[in-house]
């Protein structure tokens, strides 16, 4: 029997659509799969809410086109039109494009996409679903509401503004526990309909918004006084009554102990603007585990880094770095690990050009910068990480060991000569290069200018007396009501100088141990405010005029 060939002519030129599910809204709930998705994606057709936070994992150049179009009737009405997803999904699909429709929550729960599967199948379109995080089962457990105990409660999940009469009636007669998709404006009728059939008024109710966010906000209330509790919060009436919230129902839901249950909302830094005044290669790392104590960092690079004016001085040592001229090289920072690795390839030189070269770097941020590069360092200091941490560590010249005595130290323009001083205190010869400029950053936008100085920042991080002055000399004076951390002594002297009030001073020369002294500051301050019996607001919130809208 001869093998059959196939024309896969028609088979290629088909598309593929994959329908993802992005979550109720933090970014660190998209599956794996849901990634490897969305980087393979020639097409991305999302969900407005959810946009942002898929877009950052799919490839360069991937289509986008918009759901929401803005026109004449929808701007009058104050409601964004939204275009038929189907329809743009199977067009995309035809063009033999991999087609990825993202959607808030689960594709199989929340919203409508089993309906744009069905036209898909009967389009003849091959699809696949990956599951995301339920608004339903993502928003309670982020609320700190389990929607069972131990006894196994029943669950039921409803959507408020499509319930059925029959839908209330057998939710009146249930003691189980329920789950409500609705609107912060239209809570209160809903709580009214489970009332009207059958459930106490006295049962347990938890309302979320913005739930799985930073700007995630829980009310804990009965049936019978949700609406009188969203009243006295003065978030109804509100604008954004329109607003999406997560309503849990129920005698064990958990409602009672969720001043012990309430991770996420009790994060030492929960909601606040941070700003990072760094570049930006540098403030990632910070900026991270700022998020990590729930803040929402904002950098501002308020220093930019350039190349020398005159590059031949660092031409000429790292031309001596492959030909022997020396016995170490010592990095004092990123930027100049970055500054060495550029000249490298430009030369089409790499990390292997470091062989028999001892490496020193000042701090873990500049050795694990080292080793992204390929380099592992001799020597980290073991105390402090600074200029004088490695000189500590730093052994002197021996002419018997040492079969060179010269230090390439390349770093920048403005540096301190403590270190120089200091080898040749310990018998080197030291090449002191200049390794990149650094320059006063161009000023941030209008915006973010007047939030600096308007007090819409909760807190600020100063890592160096040149973030201080810079800071100020491109955006203006931070707001009395803004929490100032400084890194050290001398840039806490430089922010006073300012006429600023430092309020944190890290335990250690460290970004990242000032990032702790803040989150340690804002437990503090959250501790205090229970205790005294207020209520629990950011730095922010306290300033003249301000509103407490933690909703928007």
């Amino acid at each position: 029997m001869s093998p059959t060939t196939y024309d896969l002519t028609a088979y290629s030129a088909s598309g593929h659509v994959t329908f993802l599910g992005a979550g109720p809204g933090d970014p660190g709930l998209l599956t794996l799969r849901a990634v490897e998705a969305l980087a393979g994606a020639d097409v991305l057709i999302a969900e407005p809410d959810v946009l942002e936070v898929v877009r950052v994992h799919a490839r360069a150049g991937v289509s986008t086109p918009a759901l929401t179009v803005v026109d004449e009737a929808s701007t009058a009405a104050g409601i964004p039109a939204i275009r038929d997803a189907a329809n743009l999904v199977m067009e995309a699909a035809r063009g033999g494009k991999r087609v990825v429709r993202a959607v808030t929550g689960d594709p199989g729960l929340d919203g409508g996409a089993g309906t744009e599967m069905l036209a898909c199948a009967a389009a003849g379109i091959s699809f696949e679903v990956v599951p995301g995080i339920a608004a339903a089962v993502g928003v309670p457990a982020y609320a700190g509401v389990p929607l069972r105990d131990a006894q196994g409660t029943d669950v039921r999940l409803v959507d408020a503004r499509t319930a059925s009469e029959r839908c209330w009636t057998e939710i009146g007669a249930s003691d189980g526990t329920v789950v409500v998709s609705t609107t912060l404006e239209t809570v209160g009728a809903a709580a009214g309909e489970m009332v009207a059939a059958g459930r106490k008024p006295d049962t347990p109710m938890t309302v979320t918004v913005a739930g799985t966010t930073t700007r995630q906000r829980t009310w804990t209330a009965t049936l019978g006084t949700i609406a009188q509790t969203l009243k006295q919060a003065k978030v109804l009436p509100s604008p954004d009554g329109h607003q999406s919230v997560i309503a849990v129902v129920g005698e064990r839901s958990s409602a009672a102990q969720r001043d012990q249950l309430a991770w996420f909302e009790s994060k030492a830094l929960f909601g606040w603007k941070v700003l990072v005044p760094r570049t930006k290669e540098q403030s990632a790392s910070l900026s991270d585990q700022l998020r990590s104590y729930g803040a929402v960092p904002h950098e501002v690079p308020t220093i930019a880094v350039e190349p020398p004016r005159t590059p031949q001085q660092m031409e000429r040592a790292v031309k001596g770095l492959v030909t022997g001229r020396y016995e170490w090289i010592a990095f004092t920072s990123v930027n100049a690990v970055k500054a060495v690795r550029e000249k490298f390839e430009e030369y089409g030189l790499d990390a292997r050009a470091f062989a028999g070269i001892k490496v020193a770097a000042v701090g873990d941020q500049t050795a694990a910068s080292l080793i992204e590069f390929g380099v592992k360092p001799d020597l980290v200091p073991s105390g402090e990480q600074s200029a004088a941490g490695l000189l500590e560590d730093w052994p002197p010249y021996d002419p018997v060991f040492d079969p060179i005595d010269r230090v390439f130290l390349p770093r920048a323009d403005i540096a301190t000569e403590t270190l120089v001083a200091g080898l040749i205190e310990l018998g080197w010869e030291v090449d002191d290069v200049t390794a990149y400029r650094t320059v006063r950053a161009s000023p941030p936008p209008a915006e973010t200018r007047e939030a600096i100085k308007g007090g819409g920042f909760d807190a600020v991080l100063f890592t160096s007396s040149s973030t201080v002055r810079n800071l100020v000399g491109i955006a203006g004076k931070p707001h009395n009501v803004t929490v100032i951390a400084c890194i050290g002594p001398a840039t806490a002297k430089t922010a006073e100088e300012h006429g600023l009030r430092v309020d944190v001073l890290s335990p250690e020369p460290s970004v990242h141990k000032l990032a702790e002294a803040l989150a340690a500051f804002g437990t503090q301050r959250r501790e205090a405010a229970k205790e005294a019996g207020d209520p629990v607001t950011r730095p922010s919130e306290r300033r003249p005029g301000s509103r407490r809208r933690r909703t928007t």
